[in-house]
């Protein structure tokens, strides 16, 4: 599933020692919203957390597997259409090809996601 460049667009980024800042405009028009939910549109969980994996594969230019999520809070929902640009601040070490990573999106004093896990190159078992 590619959200980036469709369901989001990546507005700004800077990344620095297993640290990236991302600001991010969502697509208020998109037709996940005819169904999630019609006439009251909210950004669905999962992709809050497809949002977070493709900022960093961008950041780092690999392609990236979920391997575990051990904490995963949705905390506020997103409605693009009130607001559309939401922000990303993603921290990462990496061991063997393994990221571990902490993550949320947020606006403002409002943080929609926090995320910790890891994720592995695609294509690596582990």
């Amino acid at each position: 599933m590619l959200l980036i460049n469709d369901f989001f667009y990546l507005q700004s980024s800077s990344h620095t020692d297993g640290t990236i800042a991302a600001q991010l405009r969502l697509n208020a028009a998109h037709r996940i919203f005819e169904g999630h939910f019609p006439g009251q549109p909210v950004v669905p969980g999962v992709c809050m957390v497809q949002i977070i994996k493709e900022i960093l594969e961008a950041a780092l230019g690999k392609t990236l597997q979920l391997r575990k999520a051990d904490h995963i809070k949705f905390l506020a929902v997103i409605d693009p259409q009130k607001s559309a640009d939401v922000d990303a601040a993603i921290r990462y070490t990496c061991s063997e090809d393994i990221y571990e990573v902490t993550a949320s999106l947020f606006k403002e004093g409002t943080v929609y996601v926090k995320l910790r896990g890891n994720f592995t190159v695609s294509g690596r078992s582990s």
